[in-house]
């Protein structure tokens, strides 16, 4: 006889996504949506209830959490179970941001558009999107991830940098000497239609002078959507507004006076407000002053203009590591640009040890002025060298030991060691007090992971879960807000079918437990990259804190453990479809 329901999950503290107060109550789930949230009367073994049921006692129930801004464009491609956001309690991720996508371009232009800038192996995103690329269109590339044995369920911003490079080709569209004509533009508009029309949350945009081009092409040069004009973002922020969709985007934050186009963008005043979502709130090192800034100047924003503005902030602290200087903090400054631009290991070292290029380093490391890096090498320690005399010990230690800058001690290990010099810095959020204020604000939005990205350097696919064990820990606000901040809330910004456990809603659940919140979900560790033979990306994991992960009823992962089937023959998630709002 056939169970009433796939799944139960009983006596759990069920945290609806609303921010309401939880109950303690089983969960039905049938045919991939919750059917019965209350009490369920147990079967027999003749007559079971559901065909599977999940003990919850003491463990929280709640929707699973999303993570809005990746760069899972080409991961998604070869390893579509997006296992490491699964195992943290993630069912739905946002892919395209900052003006990146898979949608147009070619499997050239994307790993030059992608590499750099988000420190992937360009082989391995060319790889990507020339064997598994057969879209041509927002709709059919909708389609082929819906073929896709996903995981985590996937929504998308299409790329400005990808629809500008299709339009203009890669060459002219990284050209500051050309201006899109009206046709052009109007292909661009165009396109941008079509993937609304697909479903895809918004656009996403960048200014940012950290991005650049990878290849043999061009490179170096900034991505495409840098060089558009205010009048092109108008152009199609107009789209976006008519339709009540997003846009992200990636600021040049050395030109705060660009802050300035965004909010008025974003306002609606005579008309409707535009939502806008940007990186990044967070409490920066080399400026205590910028978080409070952004803070009060998106509250007046909002208040004057509509509520469409929200910062995007990551809710732990912002620790970077790098394997030699290979680290995007290094683009900020001409010196530590030109290096990254050496890709040649032996002419990198060359570069490194030249005493001209040194006093350049040494004054830029030093000069005043904005900067997202602090830059003090007395709080960036080496983690591992095949020197162990200076493992454990920052650069400024070494440098005093031996009677140099701390901008030579690095520079002097990274030629010695290149790559097998591994170091670390928190360049970012890492004042407790300021975080509790920060993920409690009504401007700030919780989600700048960039997972799938920066391999070897930052491990964020947890940042839910870290979230929540800080919230358990320091108090600093009711869980079921915590769980709202993460799910609904999300959810309902970006108009997606998720983040809610109630009636009808779908069946993406995780359930957290408590008891495996031991302080180790920030520690350092490594693993296998998926699809990459011989490359370690870079994981945070306590296997003891997500209990279960459970994609439209599917229970994807327990405790460590995937289901079998995933990311292979087991279809899960969807390409979730934005609403208009």
């Amino acid at each position: 006889m056939m169970s009433h329901y796939s799944l139960v999950i009983r006596n759990g503290t069920i945290y609806d996504g609303t921010g309401a107060a939880p109950v303690t109550a089983d969960l039905g789930i049938r045919d991939g949506k919750v059917a019965t949230v209350g009490s369920i009367e147990p079967g027999s073994i003749e007559n079971p209830v559901a065909g599977r049921e999940i003990d919850a006692t003491g463990k929280w129930v709640l929707p699973g959490m999303l993570d809005v801004h990746t760069h899972y464009d080409a991961e998604v491609l070869g390893s579509p179970g997006l296992g490491e956001s699964v195992r943290h309690g993630v069912t739905t991720i946002v892919l395209g941001n900052c003006s990146l996508s898979t949608v147009y371009a070619d499997a050239d232009d994307c790993a030059d558009l992608f590499s750099r800038v988000e420190a992937l192996p360009w082989e391995a995103v060319h790889s990507a999107v020339k064997e598994h690329k057969t879209w041509s269109s927002p709709q059919s590339y909708v389609d082929a991830i819906n073929q896709r044995p996903l995981g985590a369920n996937v929504a998308g911003f299409i790329g400005h940098s990808d629809i500008r490079a299709a339009v203009l080709g890669l060459d002219r569209a990284t050209d500051p000497t050309v201006e899109p004509t009206a046709a052009e533009l109007g292909r661009m508009k165009i396109m941008l239609g079509d993937a609304l029309d697909a479903g895809f949350v918004g656009l996403s945009t960048i200014r940012s002078s950290f991005s650049k081009l990878e290849g043999t092409r061009w490179p170096a040069r900034l991505l495409p959507s840098t060089f558009a004009s205010w009048r092109e973002f108008g152009a199609l922020n107009d789209i976006l507004r008519a339709r009540g969709r997003i846009h992200q985007s990636t600021p040049n934050l050395a030109k705060r006076s660009e802050m300035a186009r965004y909010f008025l963008q974003s306002m609606g005043l005579k008309r409707r407000p535009l939502k806008t979502t940007i990186i990044s709130a967070a409490d920066v090192k080399a400026d205590r002053t910028v978080v409070r800034m952004a803070i009060a100047a998106a509250k007046i924003v909002n208040k004057l203009g509509g509520d469409g503005f929200r910062w995007q902030h990551l809710p732990v602290p912002f620790e970077v590591y790098a394997d030699g200087i290979d680290l995007v903090v290094f683009e900020e400054f001409g010196s530590g640009a030109a290096a990254l631009s050496i890709r040649d290991v032996m002419k990198r070292g060359h570069l490194l040890a030249d005493e001209t290029y040194r006093r350049t380093f040494r004054k830029e490391m030093t000069a005043k002025g904005f900067k997202v890096w602090h830059r003090d090498l007395y709080d960036a320690e080496i983690v591992a060298c095949p020197d162990a005399s200076v493992v454990g010990r920052s650069f400024g230690a070494v440098a005093d030991d031996r009677g140099i800058e701390p901008a030579d001690a690095l520079l002097d290990l990274a030629v010695e060691h290149g790559k097998a010099l591994r170091w670390c810095t928190t360049i970012a959020n890492d004042r407790d007090d300021v975080l509790d204020r920060l993920q409690q604000s009504e401007v700030v939005q919780v989600g700048f992971a960039d997972s799938g990205a920066h391999l070897r350097n930052m491990a964020f696919y947890n940042f839910a879960v870290r979230m929540l064990e800080r919230v358990h820990t320091r108090k600093f606000m009711p869980i079921e807000k915590a769980v709202h901040r993460l799910t609904g809330e999300l959810a309902d910004w970006y108009g997606l079918d998720a983040g809610h456990l109630t009636i009808g809603s779908r069946a993406d659940v995780a359930i957290i437990d408590p008891a495996g919140f031991d302080g180790t979900s920030g520690e350092y560790a490594e693993a296998p990259m998926p699809g990459l033979d011989g490359v370690n990306r870079m994981v945070n994991r306590n296997d003891g804190a997500v209990a279960a992960t459970v994609v439209a009823g599917h229970v994807l992962y327990e405790y460590g453990s995937f289901a079998d089937g995933f990311g292979t023959t087991l279809h899960a998630g969807k390409f979730l479809q934005a609403n208009n709002s």
